[in-house]
């Protein structure tokens, strides 16, 4: 018996029942309860709502946090004006701007006398040179103290800043400007406006100089003026005024040409003689070194009259007829550096300001090296024992001929006192002109030998033995040799027990 062929209808079926069977596993799946979960899933729902109160806690304990901050901040504010909260940002910028309009910045003050003037300190990357140090402090400061040398280095940076700062429509290649390329600042503090910054900068040795002024009134820091400075053409007439003295003028001469012809070569010098004796010696001189140096910029005036400084910086500057020239009074004892002619030139500008630098004067070699001098050159040192900032003198100062003529130079009807000098200093000080007092690192007094003539009055006797000894040793060097005997007993003592 042949078998029968299984029909469609029966596979039809079969798919049927197959499908049905899907269908109930995938509703069972479904359907599943809670505890019919996997253990894998319980654990890490259970790990997202852990996070989620640990998340909870943090934010609420933030917030009261905040709150105390506010509660705290409300309560301090009681030190402060009561409208500084109300202030606006431009509230805030005006009353900035007037503490810079009442601070000495753009003009000078007038001030009654040459203690009221408040001095720069200068400083560069490293030092820090004072004037108000007392006998226990030094001249120079270093290393700076660390609110010392973070307020300089804040300034510092802030000036770096705006020089490396990309300008608009500037496509010639700028200069990268480092802390290396700062040549010098002077600061001061005025107590209740803020404190004035002056910084220079300068790119290996060429005579242009980026100069930025700021000033920071208790308050962010604000920039004054950014301009640039081209000293190139800034000529220089040293006028020294000179009476006999030809070894310590051929001294003089020496460093001269070193500085000024071999390294600076923008000055001009002019001598004012008094007398007539050695007047032949001082003109072979500089006879001698211009042929010698190929330099022509000398000017020799001879005055047959007593000598009187006042009177000889005031003819060499009103001998100069043509345009207007910076000066710079100085005197035969005087050592000053290539820098600081640079100073000179950066702190003096016609019409507006007039520099009057603090120099170094040294002790006596004799007391501070004994036998063993060293050279001139090794001699520049700034520090305690060897010297001490001459604040007390206002003879050096650079200023143009312009200021020099409108303020009416130096007074006529005082004649051989040693007030000239403070006299047209105070004038500077009683006009608009800003006065710039500051230490040089550049320029030094070279000891000399004092004489206290006999033939002087009791009290100028007395204040030139006082000026003496300021000018022989340190404090602590004159108690050394006042107590000497008394120091070899000590040993001498010693010795035999």
């Amino acid at each position: 018996m042949l078998k029968r062929p299984v029909r469609p209808v029966t596979a039809t079926a079969l798919l049927f029942c197959f499908a049905l069977l899907l269908y109930r596993l995938s509703c069972g799946t479904r359907t599943r309860t809670r505890s019919d979960r996997p253990a894998g899933e319980d654990a890490y729902e259970a790990l997202l709502q852990q996070h989620e109160r640990q998340y909870l806690l943090y934010t609420a304990n933030l917030t009261k946090q905040i709150w105390q901050l506010k509660k705290d901040l409300k309560q301090r504010s009681v030190i402060f004006p009561p409208d500084l909260e109300e202030r606006s940002r431009s509230e805030l910028e005006e009353f900035m701007q007037n503490q810079l309009r009442r601070a000495e910045v753009g003009s000078g003050e007038q001030l009654q006398n040459e203690f009221a003037v408040l001095p720069f300190d200068s400083f560069t990357l490293r030092r820090v040179y004072q004037l108000e140090t007392g006998l226990t402090g030094h001249p120079v400061e270093t290393p700076l103290r660390r609110d010392r040398r973070n307020e300089l280095n804040g300034a510092l940076e802030a000036a770096l800043h705006l020089l490396n700062q990309p300008q608009a429509g500037d496509s010639r290649n700028r200069r990268t400007y480092s802390p290396q390329h700062f040549y010098e600042g002077i600061f001061r503090t005025e107590r209740d406006k803020g404190t004035l910054y002056d910084l220079a900068f300068r790119e290996n040795s060429v005579p242009d100089f980026r100069r930025l002024v700021f000033f920071r009134p208790f308050a962010p820091l604000m920039k004054v003026k950014e301009e640039f400075m081209d000293t190139s053409q800034i000529l220089i007439n040293i006028i020294v005024p000179l009476a006999g003295r030809v070894d310590a003028f051929r001294q003089f001469m020496h460093r001269f040409s070193e500085v000024c012809i071999g390294q600076d070569g923008r000055t001009h010098l002019t001598v004012v003689f008094f007398g007539s004796e050695k007047m032949d010696e001082v003109k072979g001189i500089l006879d001698v070194m211009s042929r010698r140096m190929k330099y022509r910029n000398v000017t020799l005036i001879h005055l047959n009259e007593v000598f009187s400084r006042a009177r000889g910086l005031d003819v060499g500057a009103r001998a100069w007829k043509r345009s207007n020239v910076l000066l710079f009074f100085c005197d035969v004892n005087v050592h000053f550096t290539a820098d600081f002619l640079n100073s000179c030139r950066m702190n003096a500008q016609p019409g507006k300001k007039v520099f009057y630098p603090v120099m170094f004067s040294q002790y006596n070699p004799e007391i501070i090296y004994g036998h063993h001098l060293p050279s001139a050159e090794d001699q520049l040192v700034i520090r305690k024992d060897f010297g001490f900032w001459k604040d007390f003198d206002f003879g050096m100062t650079c200023q143009y001929r312009s200021d020099f003529m409108n303020i009416g130079g130096f007074d006529a009807s005082v004649k051989g006192s040693a007030t000239e000098d403070v006299r047209l200093y105070r004038k500077f000080l009683r006009s608009s002109l800003l006065v710039v007092r500051a230490p040089s690192r550049g320029l030094f007094h070279v000891w000399h030998q004092t004489l206290c003539h006999a033939h002087l009055s009791t009290e100028t006797f007395k204040l030139c033995l006082q000026s003496k000894a300021l000018n022989e040793a340190s404090h602590s060097q004159l108690g050394l040799m006042i107590f000497h005997q008394q120091i070899n007993n000590h040993l001498l003592k010693h010795k035999q027990s």
